[in-house]
């Protein structure tokens, strides 16, 4: 896929930080998000990793839109959440997520559509499971810009991982961005995504692709096939490096075709189409 490019910084109602964190699954590192202004204070979105320099970049960029009032989660993965505590501890301000039960650090929960004043603008949470079952994406409403935390990446695709992740919730929460007008997308991981609708439409399209190649696969197998048979034809072109990460997915798809009665179990771990 190509490369997004980012908009002009004066354009931006928001602060990016990156965070020192890179890796196999979070690129380049997390990207931390500082939004508002002077007349309500600053919000940050993901705190990613307990870094004192990092987290200066980060106090300093709320200090440059009036200081850090509340901390956001997107969702409760390490990578996302990890400077939370001690910058909770730094500023005396809450953390707010969607469940203590994701977030057990969570001094507030937010439920789906709670706004949030953000400068002259307001953030709306938005929950989206699928990804984990506490995925909040947050959109600045009047600019159009959506902070999609792990919904969607700006490079690659997003690894769903039974038990927290679901691959039907995630394709309802991708298709309910689809009734958004979005401007942009910024995600927590690679660059800003200029095309909404677009890139919404391919992580869909790419979804559906690989269920069918899931059934294609499994039709291979008539006596049924284990997750580690099937990995090497649904993901012949992923890397041989990534494909214990890819059999995450793949089970995601099998599950959610099983709760469609379109595929079913054998001992537990061989899987057959439904004839």
């Amino acid at each position: 896929m190509e490369q997004e490019q980012k908009p002009q910084e004066e354009a931006q109602p928001y602060t990016l930080v990156l965070a020192p964190n890179p890796s196999v699954m979070t690129g380049p590192g997390t990207n931390t998000i500082v939004v508002g202004e002077e007349t309500t204070g600053a919000l940050v979105i993901d705190p990613a990793v307990d870094d004192p320099a990092y987290l200066e970049q980060v106090i300093a960029a709320g200090e440059a839109r009036g200081g850090i009032r509340r901390i956001l989660i997107t969702h409760g993965h390490p990578d996302h959440c990890g400077g939370a505590a001690a910058l909770r501890t730094r500023l005396g301000v809450p953390v707010l997520a969607f469940s203590r039960a994701g977030m057990a650090l969570a001094d507030e929960e937010l439920e789906d559509g709670a706004r949030l004043a953000a400068g002259d603008d307001t953030l709306r949470a938005i929950y989206t499971p699928g990804h984990r079952f506490d995925h909040l994406c947050f959109l600045l409403e009047r600019a159009g810009i959506l902070f999609a935390g792990d919904l969607l990446a700006g490079v690659g695709t997003v690894v769903i991982a039974p038990p927290e992740g679901d691959m039907g919730a995630y394709l309802t929460s991708l298709r309910r961005l689809q009734s958004l007008e979005l401007r942009h997308i910024v995600p927590a991981h690679g660059p800003i995504i200029l095309d909404p609708a677009r890139k919404l439409a391919e992580y869909i399209e790419h979804r559906l692709l690989r269920e069918q190649q899931v059934i294609t696969a499994l039709g291979q197998f008539p006596q049924g096939a284990t997750v580690g048979d099937l990995v090497p034809y649904v993901y012949a072109d992923v890397s041989p490096s990534l494909h214990t990460l890819a059999a995450q997915s793949l089970t995601a798809h099998l599950l959610k075709l099983e709760q469609e009665g379109r595929v079913h179990r054998h001992d537990r771990e061989r899987w057959l189409l439904r004839r």
